[in-house]
Formats: C-alpha cells, structure tokens, sequence
C-alpha cells in the first residue's frame, strides 16, 4: 500500500478509528474502517512525526450535538471517491499516532492500493478546523492516543 511519507495536512486516509467510547470500556482497536481527515500534524514530539485525526460518520448530528459534527458537502465526497450517503466529520473527538502507524488502511478498490481517498478543498478545511479549534477552547475534546 502506498503511504505518503508525512502526514498531508487535510488529507482524508482510510483509518481503523478508536472512538473515545470504545477507548474507555479497554478497547485498543477500532471496530471499522473509515475516513478520517488529518487536521494536524507535529514534529516536536519525539523522532517521528505524530499525526492527529478527526472521523468521518454516517451517524447525524442530534439535538444536542449539532456543534460537534460538520457536514461533508456531496460534490466533496464524490471528488473524494465516498460513497453518497450523508456524512459528517466529527470535531471534538480524535486520535493521535505516530505516522505512519498500524491503523492505516488500503482505500477500498484503490489501484494501487493507498490510505488517501484525498485533499479536502482549503476552504472546508479551514471551517472543520475552526470548528475543532473551537471545540478545543471549551474544552470538550477527547483525545485517544493510539500505538501505546
């Protein structure tokens, strides 16, 4: 599988996510594959570079949590290669690896296989990460470092 050798910021990779949830009942694996945009990446950490990434879900925001999910528009997924159900990216909840990591997977029907579907447009991009930004000053975001 092809593996960019640094983490592209706004990238969407295929990534077997670990949920804050799952996280805390002990799991130490995601349960599904899924897209995941890359919104940072840091070099001051150690040897490596360790990347940080927020999920991307069919699920729809609630009542309750409308600010904690950003729409994905339907010409980005298409441009992306998502399949054409509604999705959203969740903005206060993400992980943490050393990159590349273990968790990274082939994008479906890829050839050759690689872990980007894409870039997303800088102008989404900047919305998803004011909004994470956002979420992060108040203090809601959960954090799963993974690889430990």
């Amino acid at each position: 599988m092809k593996v960019p050798t640094e983490p592209r910021i706004g990238a969407v990779i295929s990534y077997s996510y670990l949920w804050a949830d799952e996280a805390d009942l002990g799991r130490r694996e995601g349960t599904k594959d899924r897209p995941a945009a890359i919104v940072m990446a840091r070099a001051d950490l150690g040897p490596a570079k360790v990347a940080y990434v927020l999920p991307i879900t069919h699920v729809p925001p609630g009542p309750r949590d409308k600010d904690r999910k950003v729409e994905v528009p339907a010409h980005i997924k298409r441009r992306l290669g998502l399949d054409d159900h509604r999705s959203w990216i969740v903005v206060d909840e993400l992980n943490v690896f050393v990159w590349p990591g273990f968790d990274l997977r082939p994008v479906p029907n890829s050839d050759p296989p690689t872990c980007e579907y894409g870039i997303l447009p800088q102008s989404f991009f900047d919305m998803v990460k004011a909004r994470m930004l956002a979420s992060a000053s108040e203090k809601t975001t959960r954090v799963v470092k993974r690889g430990e």
